[in-house]
């Protein structure tokens, strides 16, 4: 049976781009609730912490990406290089790269005045944006410090909640 993934692609001309996807999400599929295997010979087992860690960020950065473009995509733009002179970017950059706890705090009370980044100054003002939920926050600074180039690890909604506390 072609699975619906299969024709699609097809009919874009994708088809080797889109192998995978037809190999993995037929129609008559089953479907196998998170974290549950089933081997060869039927018997199911448990996935490790490692593979389910894996998930886990995959799925904050892909939250992340949603909130990333209703935050912060107007000022920061689509390739997180910012305006220049107003606002900075969000690659490979100290702030971004660096310490988790700055970071958190830029996004929650905001951010005012100059700040220069690769000797250029930038002069917008960056509203506070503590509304988010924890998750939120972690989910945009996950896919921020893990898109555009940059390589750094995941922030976690338990991160974020310590560090609000802390942050008056």
């Amino acid at each position: 049976m072609i699975g619906k993934w299969t024709v699609l692609c097809s009919m874009a001309g994708l088809l080797s781009a889109c192998a995978l996807l037809s190999m993995t999400a037929k129609d008559d599929a089953p479907r196998r609730p998170y974290g549950v295997l089933q081997n060869a010979t039927g018997i199911k087992q448990h996935t490790t912490g490692v593979k389910q860690n894996v998930t886990g960020i995959k799925a904050s950065i892909e939250r992340g990406k949603k909130v990333y473009a209703e935050q912060c995509l107007s000022c920061h733009q689509v390739d997180a290089m910012g305006v220049s002179g107003m606002t900075p970017p969000l690659v490979k950059t100290k702030w971004v790269l660096g310490d988790k706890t700055t970071l958190v705090q830029i996004v929650l009370k905001g951010l005012t005045g100059e700040i220069e980044i690769d000797g250029d100054t930038y002069h917008n003002v960056m509203a506070p944006h503590s509304e988010l939920s924890n998750q939120q926050i972690a989910d945009v600074l996950t896919y921020v410090r893990s898109s555009f180039g940059n390589k750094a690890r995941a922030i976690t909604p338990a991160e974020v909640a310590a560090i609000r506390a802390k942050t008056k």
